[in-house]
């Protein structure tokens, strides 16, 4: 608010003003601060200050005009068209709050108060779509609860609960609406449609691809693959019996191939990975690793692979694939993170899944089905939990993403030869 040096005499009469309002004693309050403003007329201090205690006095009209003297005698303060606002609501002038917020947010587009009693306004006007979206701007910029007044508190929980009302019957009626045309069509018709309405109706989030390493451009960021892009995996499923034998037999015999996922070198800084680091509780027993063929462990396990040998692992030069039995302990959380290229495409077999397991990969969680499978892009956040009291285990390999034709293959491992010939390491490991 603008500044004026106020003489002697207006300084006394305004503490003794404060002094009686703080005592209640509004009527005495008035006078001292008529009197301060006859020696300064036009200060908007003053003209805000009596306005403020007008109010108190059940004197909205008063108010109204003392607090637009100020708005006018200092029109950049968003103060004094908030307080303008206030009193045209309490004259039960809806246009005039309405003008007094629009010039707060012309000056702070993101004010929070100003957004927050616009958006009420508009709810007493039974405008409730532009109601919601205005408590949904403000909450977005609203300060740490802790900072804010009972009476502001209180308005920002309405408003939140209001939109999140607001949004789920308007959720309601899209899903009925709806329903009727994604009815009988196959998944692969309605998946995207159906993330498209819910990131719309603010149930889900679209997640891009975050590549630590190799990040090809211009492919679909597609959570889960669609099925129909690997016609082996059937195939792959109908094998799991077997698979899960010789994982089981590994288990009993306390193979000693399993060893921490997650292993940084000394000193290495905190982390997410920090608990999972040496820990056995996220294990590993590796088939292939890092594009190189484990071969004692592949002989301890012929089947699975047999099986490995006769799908189109990811062969990216010599740094993949990478196949392994992914065995998760009970009450173990893997947090979310992202893998290192979008050129691959890993996939999941499920082996032993007790209840309380699941996997998150963006805005799409999955169970694990025994004997079932599905393909993913580990460059989406993803994350996976056991939250039982058993074994989860799953067999994980990578496979070159199905979007990138065999001429691109060629490419990309021409250019991870020539980065390993020149000392290169684009492709860093994922941990």
């Amino acid at each position: 608010m603008a500044s004026m040096t106020m003489d002697g005499r207006v300084a006394r009469l305004v503490s003794a003003a404060q002094q009686a309002q703080q005592a209640r004693q509004l009527d005495e309050a008035a006078r001292l601060m008529e009197e301060a403003l006859a020696l300064a007329p036009g200060d908007p201090r003053l003209l805000n200050a009596l306005g403020t205690i007008r109010l108190g006095l059940g004197e909205p009209q008063a108010a109204h005009v003392l607090f637009t003297r100020a708005a006018a005698a200092d029109p950049g303060e968003p103060i004094l068209w908030l307080n303008v606002a206030r009193a045209s609501r309490d004259m039960g002038d809806d246009a005039g709050e309405q003008d007094a917020l629009d010039r707060v947010l012309a000056i702070d587009a993101r004010h929070f108060v100003a957004l927050l009693r616009k958006a009420h306004l508009a709810e007493r006007r039974g405008e409730d779509s532009r109601a919601a979206a205005l408590y949904g701007q403000a909450s977005a910029v609203a300060p740490p609860e802790g900072q804010l007044s009972g009476d502001l508190g209180a308005l920002l929980a309405h408003g939140r609960d209001f939109a999140r009302t607001r949004q789920t019957a308007f959720g309601t009626v899209i899903d009925t609406a709806m329903a009727e045309a994604f009815e009988g069509l196959p998944p692969a018709d309605t998946r995207r449609v159906r993330a498209a309405v819910d990131r719309m109706l603010g149930r889900r989030q679209i997640y891009a691809n975050e590549c630590s390493g190799m990040h090809v451009p211009f492919l679909p960021a597609d959570e889960y693959f669609d099925r129909a892009h690997f016609p082996w995996m059937e195939r792959l499923e109908a094998a799991a019996p077997a698979i899960r034998a010789e994982l089981q037999d590994l288990l009993a015999r306390g193979d000693d191939g399993f060893a921490p996922y997650v292993q940084f070198p000394s000193g290495y800084p905190e982390s997410k990975w920090s608990e999972l680091d040496h820990s056995k509780r996220w294990s590993a027993y590796f088939l292939w690793r890092h594009g190189k063929r484990v071969d004692d462990h592949c002989a301890r396990c012929p089947e699975t692979a047999a099986l490995l040998d006769s799908l189109p692992l990811a062969d990216h030069a010599g740094r993949a694939p990478t196949a392994f039995f992914s065995l998760l302990h009970p009450k173990t959380r893997i947090p979310p993170h992202t893998g290192v290229t979008n050129a691959r495409t890993i996939v999941h077999l499920a082996l032993i899944v007790p209840e309380g397991c699941g996997f998150r990969v963006g805005g799409e969680t999955r169970q694990w089905v025994e004997g079932q499978a599905f393909a993913f892009d580990d460059t989406i956040e993803h994350e996976a939990w056991n939250d039982s009291d058993q074994l989860r285990a799953v067999l994980i390999f990578d496979v070159w993403n199905p979007h990138i034709g065999a001429g691109e293959r060629a490419l990309i491992n021409r250019f991870f030869t020539a980065a390993d010939t020149s000392g290169m390491d684009p492709f860093p490991e994922e941990h």
